[in-house]
């Protein structure tokens, strides 16, 4: 398709992909079409953000009982299933997670509380982890804690957090379907707070949770809206007991695709590989990086393990990327 090269062409001169545009592209539904999306998108990450891959790693700090009843959600306390269930873990114990995500190469480290919010009572905590793991480990600390305040937040900034993790999950359109217990509108505005205190936005959301492709576009287009610095794009994985256990993800062709779309929406942006990669794209990981993808979640998810970050780095490395 020639218009791919066009608009393509008119992003790396510094102008948008359309909706429209966007629309077409996302129907793609061949191969030989999709590998052309793929490789300009391969363009166009490479104009903006190089051949560097960011490594991030998760320690999942506080597990299960969440109060929210997000349909994916293992961890949601309204669901039945074999999930985990504990308190939130010390700054040694978190910290030690973050020493072993720097020997698996990551850059970044994540700390995850299953929580609707951050009690006053776990700050003091979260806050000594965040210092530790800048000062001790030498790991850039980030955080995704659920709904925090102002004060929550200026607290955990000044202990060395620079980015933190809140995803808007799917479109506004289709939120009500996934998630009751809160609204789009209050994740949105989760993250116009973090832009006013300055700190970088990780949002990002999961492909298959029933949404259709314009759905897609529409969450791509808000992330590009609030200009995130990472994207992180996660592929339903269905776990027992949760209402979208029986749900069906996307085949390999539709991730790829999906990939490279999010790539000429959010050109400037670390677009991040992560849960769901290794069971949808199976053997298409790789090709995944070739569309665009620029950044990789290693040693496992919040509930469910991955694969070893040597294969991973591998991996990236037989690609040409520097990691």
């Amino acid at each position: 398709m020639r218009e791919i090269h066009d608009v393509a062409g008119r992003i790396l001169q510094g102008g948008a992909i359309t909706f429209e545009e966007a629309q077409r592209f996302i129907e793609l539904d061949s191969w030989p079409e999709v590998l052309e999306l793929a490789s300009e998108a391969t363009r166009i990450r490479e104009r903006f953000t190089g051949k560097e891959v960011d490594l991030c790693a998760l320690v999942n700090a506080k597990s299960g009982q969440c109060a929210e009843d997000c349909k994916f959600c293992s961890q949601s306390g309204h669901y039945s299933t074999d999930v985990s269930v504990y308190p939130l873990m010390n700054a040694d114990q978190i910290v030690e997670r973050a020493r072993q995500a720097k020997e698996f190469g990551a850059k970044r480290f994540c700390i995850v509380t299953a929580t609707r919010g951050l009690s006053d009572r776990d700050l003091p905590v979260l806050c000594e982890a965040v210092r530790r793991v800048k000062e001790e480990v030498g790991i850039l600390p980030e955080c995704s804690l659920g709904f925090v305040t102002d004060d929550q937040l200026i607290q955990l900034k000044a202990a060395g957090m620079t980015r933190y993790n809140h995803n808007l999950e799917t479109a506004e359109s289709h939120f009500p379907e996934i998630c009751t217990t809160h609204t789009y509108q209050d994740r949105l505005n989760t993250l116009k707070m973090l832009r006013r205190h300055g700190l970088e936005i990780c949002s990002g959301g999961i492909l298959g949770l029933g949404e259709s492709r314009t759905e897609r576009l529409q969450l791509a287009f808000a992330l590009a809206e609030m200009e995130v610095e990472c994207a992180p794009i996660n592929v339903l994985n269905p776990r027992p007991g949760t209402p979208l256990d029986s749900a069906e993800p996307p085949d390999p062709m539709e991730v790829i695709k999906t990939i490279a779309v999010f790539r000429f929406i959010l050109p400037k942006s670390k677009l991040e590989l992560g849960g769901g990669r290794e069971v949808n794209l199976r053997d298409f990981q790789s090709l995944a990086f070739l569309a665009g993808a620029n950044s990789l979640i290693i040693g496992g998810y919040l509930t469910t393990q991955g694969r070893q970050p040597a294969q991973d780095t591998q991996l990236l490395k037989d690609l040409g990327f520097t990691v």
